[in-house]
């Protein structure tokens, strides 16, 4: 008796394959790309409030800013990058000195890793930042004219960026509509239930996919500053909120919203907080 391995296949030799084996995406056997598959908000929330949120973040600070001081592309990129696991005020207060003698690639490189490290050793893990800070000086004149580029998949190549970088220069320096997860955006985004998620990434897609495109600009300086003031980590601020009436977290203190008015970048209300 022939074993079974032995069989030959019944199938023309050049019939396709069955669509139940395709890859996903690829049902007509063609090399075409998988159709991405659509983002499901888990929000707890209507696009009408949605948009109620926003509208009143824009009320209460109409030109929102970043609070880490930079003259260019550049300098918000280093900023950025010296940024991770320090302050930004600790960051500003080594950037003043540094950016005043070197505010481009060409100048960073003049100066070298020592000096560098020199600026900004008050900043944590500042032996790696400095290295960094060259090197991707470096690859930026090397690979780019001595430009940041505006392409996500380009500057998460540089040394010492990753996605949250990325997205932070590409809306602050070239205005498009991204959203880098801080810590503070990934409280609020699974408190509030605004767009929960287990990782940064999870909570990015989940607010692309809710805000509305016309807040997009400035929602993630809008939910840095919510989250920095008013919605803590310890001790949420409830009362100074002024969407305590649509809010949804379980731990909130009251349903009446402080009034809106508006504090600019960064108001009194802010610096005492």
């Amino acid at each position: 008796m022939a074993s079974p391995k032995s069989k030959k296949s019944s199938m023309p030799k050049n019939s396709p394959m069955p669509n139940k084996e395709l890859p996903p995406g690829r049902r007509d056997g063609s090399n075409a790309k998988p159709r991405p598959r659509p983002v499901r908000s888990r929000s707890l929330y209507s696009a009408a409030e949605v948009h109620e949120v926003f509208r009143r973040f824009s009320v209460q600070r109409p030109e929102p800013k970043g609070e880490l001081e930079h003259v260019n592309a550049f300098t918000l990129l280093v900023a950025v990058v010296l940024s991770a696991q320090a302050t930004d005020a600790g960051v500003n207060k080594a950037t003043r000195a540094l950016f005043k003698v070197a505010d481009t690639p060409q100048k960073m490189l003049v100066l070298g890793e020592a000096k560098v490290g020199d600026y900004i050793r008050t900043i944590g893990l500042w032996r790696n930042k400095a290295r960094n800070v060259i090197a991707l000086s470096q690859a930026l004149i090397a690979d780019h004219g001595g430009e940041v580029p505006d392409d996500r998949e380009q500057l998460v190549k540089l040394p010492g960026v990753g996605r949250k970088t990325a997205n932070v220069v590409l809306n602050m320096a070239f205005g498009q509509h991204t959203m880098a997860v801080d810590t503070h955006i990934l409280r609020i985004g699974n408190r509030l239930g605004l767009a929960p998620g287990k990782t940064p990434e999870q909570v990015e897609q989940g607010l692309l996919t809710v805000i509305p495109d016309e807040y997009m600009r400035h929602a993630h300086h809008w939910l840095i500053l919510h989250g920095r003031y008013v919605c803590k980590a310890r001790k949420p601020d409830c009362p100074a909120c002024v969407i305590a009436d649509i809010c949804k977290a379980a731990e909130k203190t009251t349903d009446v919203p402080a009034p809106l008015v508006p504090i600019g970048p960064l108001g009194a209300a802010d610096e005492v907080a």
